[in-house]
């Protein structure tokens, strides 16, 4: 049997449309000067073919035979569209309701790659759609634009929207429930001039990922936080840019800390995970149910543990603040670049000091790093005289490259991890909140503080990841 390619670049496949890659049962897969190399169907004769496609559309092609379970496979995973097969964009609703079609089948495809988003999109001359894997949009399917306004509507019915509104967007969710893999989708539609693009999210993790002990502390990081999180009251801040972890954090230090004997509430936008046993709302600033509002609720609801999903302005700053005093566990996150600079974003939102030092327990920053492709990273010498300097650490003489095979989508990396820095707020550090020091790096290094700096160059020095997937971070 011969092996044939796992990745076909989206330029070739486009050489053909749907319709005749099914009637001629071709799939292209590289070229060879000029000439179209083709996976084609065993026992069928191509002859007359070849000089059909080279007469009608000047494209001189050659083909390579290949069994039928293979060509009927890579047929359906780059031109799923053919109107024979049951597994197309123009299923009933019926059969998208029963989990059939391509629809259901790109979600799983979604969910078993740990792909955060599907993002399907229209433009003047194509309709692609991409999935967000490890951070990064890949382009995994290109489908005809006689099909796409049907796809739109199949993924709005299901989600609840209003298939005659194209001028506004809107917003929905879809249940997922296949094969023991029960989710939500939270669909988002936005007017483009071409037509609407369709971003879905994804609300799962994969169960492991909610574990505490899974997300890449190290065992310093790991016991400090457990210490500071099993505190009676007090604050716990998280810090980090949009798509850094920090929601991935709170949820598993909530399930960690999800126990009969407390009231866990908390107020999110939106609610990505559900937990048993958790009371949790989702923000409506349209209603007037904000993060403000709704903490204000909540301290008449005899809570042990409070989460926010955000601490975005003043007003719920303070409330957070004083909600911490009275006697509750607050988790919040907040954008900042760093552990320490919550504290001077909570002063500049206008919260006095001293209430920041008499509250908070801990404060933590995070990134997510992508991982090196174990099956194709190739290890490369350190001569560059600027990249030395920036990693400041004579014993890196070596690097990993990302290089790209069919195992990751020929991106050279699989899988993400989050690094920390955790800082746990003793009673020097409160004095140093107090008086407002901004340059408390030495007592930082006095109680051995992790950087994200430090945690990213112990992962290039163990081979875990690259110098490329570094170099923001260490410019930063």
């Amino acid at each position: 049997m011969i092996s044939v390619k796992q990745h076909i670049a989206v330029e070739l496949i486009q050489k053909f449309t749907s319709a005749q890659a099914w009637e001629y049962l071709l799939v292209p897969y590289d070229t060879d000067n000029n000439v179209l190399l083709c996976y084609g169907k065993e026992g069928k004769q191509y002859d007359y073919i070849c000089q059909e496609i080279d007469v009608l559309y000047n494209i001189k092609i050659n083909v390579t035979i290949v069994d039928d379970e293979q060509i009927q496979k890579l047929l359906r995973q780059y031109y799923r569209t053919d109107s024979r097969e049951k597994g197309n964009v123009s299923l009933s609703i019926n059969e998208i309701g029963s989990g059939q079609g391509f629809l259901m089948g790109l979600i799983e495809e979604a969910f078993d790659n740990y792909a955060s988003d599907i993002h399907i999109e229209c433009y003047e001359e194509r309709c692609r759609i991409r999935l967000r894997i490890d951070g990064k949009l890949l382009e995994r399917y290109v489908i005809e634009k006689i099909n796409y306004a049907s796809l739109v509507n199949q993924i709005k019915i299901l989600a609840g929207l209003d298939i005659s509104e194209r001028r506004l967007p809107q917003d929905g969710r879809i249940l997922y429930n296949r094969n023991g893999k029960k989710f939500d989708v939270r669909v988002s539609s936005l007017p483009t001039i071409y037509g609407e693009k369709i971003v879905m999210r994804l609300l799962t993790r994969h169960v492991e990922l909610l574990e505490l002990s899974n997300l890449g502390f190290s065992e310093s990081q790991f016991n400090d936080y457990c210490k500071a999180i099993e505190k009676p009251h007090g604050m716990v801040l998280i810090c980090g840019p949009t798509g850094s972890g920090k929601s991935t954090t709170l949820y598993a230090t909530l399930r960690r800390l999800n126990k009969e004997s407390g009231n866990i509430l908390t107020i999110e936008d939106p609610v990505e995970y559900t937990l048993a046993g958790v009371n949790q709302v989702q923000l409506k600033d349209e209603i007037g149910l904000t993060f403000a509002n709704a903490l204000r609720t909540f301290l008449r609801q005899d809570p042990d543990i409070i989460m926010l999903g955000e601490i975005r302005d003043t007003e719920t700053a303070q409330i957070a603040i004083r909600s911490s005093l009275t006697g509750h566990l607050i988790f919040s996150t907040i954008h900042t670049n760093s552990a320490w600079g919550s504290v001077t974003r909570l002063i500049d939102m206008g919260v006095h000091p001293y209430l920041i030092a008499n509250t908070l327990i801990m404060c933590l920053s995070q990134r997510l790093i992508r991982l090196l492709c174990p099956h194709c990273k190739q290890r490369k010498e350190i001569i560059s005289k600027d990249i030395k300097e920036l990693l400041g650490n004579g014993d890196i003489l070596y690097h990993y490259e990302a290089t790209g095979c069919d195992k990751c989508f020929y991106t050279g990396y699989s899988g993400r991890r989050a690094i920390y820095e955790v800082i746990p707020i003793d009673e020097e550090l409160s004095v140093a909140i107090r008086n407002t020091e901004s340059d408390i790096e030495p007592l930082l290094k006095e109680r051995g503080i992790i950087s994200l700096k430090d945690a990213g160059l112990e992962m290039l020095k163990n081979g875990e990841t690259s110098l490329e997937e570094l170099i923001p971070l260490l410019r930063n």
